[in-house]
């Protein structure tokens, strides 16, 4: 948990950060061989709350979210398709919110970069 005095401080993220491998696990993956890295720059004293960046190479795999996530496509493209066949394609600038409860795919059709901003409610 950090000090009470840097919960107060602005934070700025850093978009050349390589962060740390995030892998999809290998039993949810649906296509190609894909590296995914995060590198979380913030995260709230609740721990419920958290952002950074997160980058791809191509590959499909299933999702289940139980957090709400916002996403900032910085470079790349993704095509995200739900459970019962609504399928939405982003680029460079598009912004999005994926709601916890969403299950369907994440397929990265071109390397992608995105900044990210979660939050994990407890249950």
């Amino acid at each position: 948990m950090m000090p009470v005095d840097a919960q107060k401080k602005i934070v700025v993220l850093n978009p050349a950060l390589a962060g740390e491998a995030a892998n999809p696990r290998p039993e949810t993956i649906l296509a190609g061989i894909p590296r995914a890295r995060a590198a979380n720059q913030y995260t709230d004293g609740s721990a419920q709350f958290f952002c950074g960046l997160w980058t791809s190479t191509a590959g499909k795999w299933r999702v289940r979210y139980t957090e709400h996530e916002f996403c900032v496509i910085i470079e790349g493209r993704v095509r995200i398709e739900s459970a019962d066949g609504d399928r939405h394609e982003f680029d460079a600038g598009a912004a999005f919110v994926i709601p916890a409860g969403f299950e369907g795919s994440w397929e990265v059709l071109t390397p992608c970069r995105k900044w990210y901003a979660v939050f994990e409610p407890r249950s």
